[in-house]
């Protein structure tokens, strides 16, 4: 068992370690990108890598408060799904107004990695890979479709 601390500095290790790992690769339109914590430009969008002791996922979390708006961002993306499926190439996991942790809702459209530990080094490559090319594919799909949501 971790104590706070030494749980803190794992997960930071990690982070640090995939970010290097990700600062030679450009964004889709070419320019360095913080990849660990990808901006997407758009308010209450979210493009979130988690790690954690017992799984890893990468999503996209629509969070605005306003649920109403929320599923007009989710309409807006299912429209665009055959273009996520082009620029990702695998199926992926869509939640329309679910909670978070904190019991706020959120809609989501998220990949998980099962069976992996954050808290384990030896898990990290397989982390890494899974991260790696589904944050890229995000970016691609992002590059092409941020426009349509720049007008909510």
């Amino acid at each position: 068992m971790y104590n706070r601390a030494e749980t803190s500095r794992i997960r930071k290790e990690f982070w640090i370690k995939f970010g290097q790992y990700m600062k030679p690769v450009p964004s889709a339109s070419g320019f360095r990108v913080n990849w660990p914590n990808y901006k997407t430009g758009i308010r209450n969008i979210y493009f979130r890598m988690k790690a954690e002791r017992d799984f890893a996922s990468i999503g996209i979390e629509i969070c605005h408060a306003d649920t109403e708006l929320q599923e007009l961002y989710f309409d807006q993306f299912v429209q665009l799904k055959k273009l996520f499926l082009n620029s990702l190439n695998e199926d992926w996991e869509w939640k329309l107004l679910s909670s978070n942790e904190f019991g706020q809702p959120i809609s989501k459209i998220e990949k998980i990695l099962p069976q992996v530990n954050v808290m384990d080094e030896k898990d990290w490559p397989e982390i890494i890979s899974f991260f790696k090319p589904r944050i890229i594919g995000l970016d691609d799909f992002w590059e092409n479709v941020k426009p349509g949501f720049e007008g909510f």
